[in-house]
C-alpha cells in the first residue's frame, strides 16, 4: 500500500459568488438604477429588478453612450487635439512659430515653439525662452500668439 494516491480528476475550486473569467465574459448587460437607502438619505447604484428585459436594458445603455458621444463640437476638436500627431482623423503637427514680445524693450521676435536653444532678444539681450524636452518655456512677463501663415 506505498504512497501511491488515489488519482481524482482536479475539481475547481470555486468560491461561492466570485465569477470566473469565462462567466463575466458571457455575462448579459445589467441595467442600474439610483435607490435612496431608507434612512440614510444617500444614493446609490443597484441593479434594476430582474423582471426588465434584455432589450430594454440594451436599449438604455446604447441611450447613454449616445449623449456622451454626440457632445458638443468643441470637445470633439479638444480630443482630436490630444491625440498623437500622426492618428488624429487629418494629420498636422503638435509645433508652430509664434511672435515673442520682450519684457523690457517690447521688440518683437519669431520664436519656434519646440526650440532647443535659448533664444536671446536682440536689442536687449534678454533671455526670452529656455528650452525643455519639448516645448520651449518662455520667461516670465512675456506674452506671445501664434503666426498665421
Amino acid at each position: 500500500m506505498g504512497g501511491a494516491k488515489a488519482s481524482r480528476p482536479a475539481a475547481r475550486h470555486r468560491r461561492p459568488g466570485v465569477r470566473h473569467a469565462f462567466e463575466r465574459a458571457t455575462r448579459a448587460p445589467r441595467c442600474f438604477r439610483e435607490v435612496t437607502a431608507p434612512g440614510s438619505g444617500r444614493a446609490e447604484q443597484r441593479c434594476a429588478p430582474a423582471a426588465a428585459s434584455l432589450s430594454s436594458c440594451i436599449v438604455a445603455r446604447r441611450a447613454r453612450s449616445l449623449t456622451t458621444a454626440l457632445s458638443p463640437f468643441s470637445n470633439r476638436v479638444a480630443s482630436e487635439k490630444r491625440k498623437h500627431k500622426l492618428k488624429r482623423l487629418v494629420q498636422s503637427p503638435n509645433s508652430f512659430f509664434m511672435d515673442v514680445k520682450c519684457p523690457g524693450c517690447f521688440s518683437i521676435t519669431t520664436i519656434f515653439s519646440h526650440a532647443q536653444t535659448a533664444v536671446m532678444c536682440p536689442s536687449c539681450a534678454v533671455v526670452l525662452c529656455q528650452p525643455t524636452g519639448g516645448k520651449a518655456r518662455l520667461t516670465e512677463g512675456c506674452s506671445f500668439r501664434k503666426k498665421v501663415d
